[in-house]
């Protein structure tokens, strides 16, 4: 939200000096052109190894973004308790958090360990996060959501 805000901003030429504290990002991650969260994809289907797109009349807001989901039954089922289902650091990706920087997230580099879903910028980062994916996630335990502030 408040990148697509500061975007109309900058756009319409409305700031007419750089921006000298803009420090917040948005808690969930969604692509600039819309809000959706998980880049469609029903989050709840993750957990069933089986990701599928959500449909728009199965949507829900949550911490601002969108999330759309595959049935109305698994919208319910991430309503009961959205934290359990939504990705880790808001989508971001997983290993750029650990590294103290945000970079998107994305749907198809997913990951569920323990119950919890991550995602990751792109399958080179991905094999990167496997490999020392324990102390990643001490990492960006660590720094989520502070790192939103930096």
């Amino acid at each position: 939200m408040i990148k697509r805000i500061l975007t109309a901003v900058l756009g319409a030429g409305l700031l007419l000096s750089p921006v000298a504290a803009f420090a917040e990002s948005d808690p969930v991650y969604t692509n600039w052109r819309d809000n959706v969260a998980a880049e469609g994809y029903d989050v709840v289907t993750f957990f069933s190894g089986k990701p599928q797109e959500g449909k728009p009349e199965f949507t829900t807001r949550y911490e601002g973004a969108d999330w759309y989901f595959f049935t109305q039954a698994n919208k319910d089922l991430f309503l009961t308790n959205p934290e359990l289902f939504a990705p880790q650091y808001g989508g971001y990706c997983a290993w750029a958090v650990a590294k103290g920087k945000l970079a998107p997230g994305r749907a198809e580099h997913w990951f569920v360990e323990d119950g919890r879903l991550f995602f990751n910028y792109n399958a080179r980062i991905k094999r990167r996060w496997e490999k020392k994916r324990a102390k990643f996630i001490l990492n960006a335990d660590a720094r989520w959501p502070d790192i939103l502030d930096d």
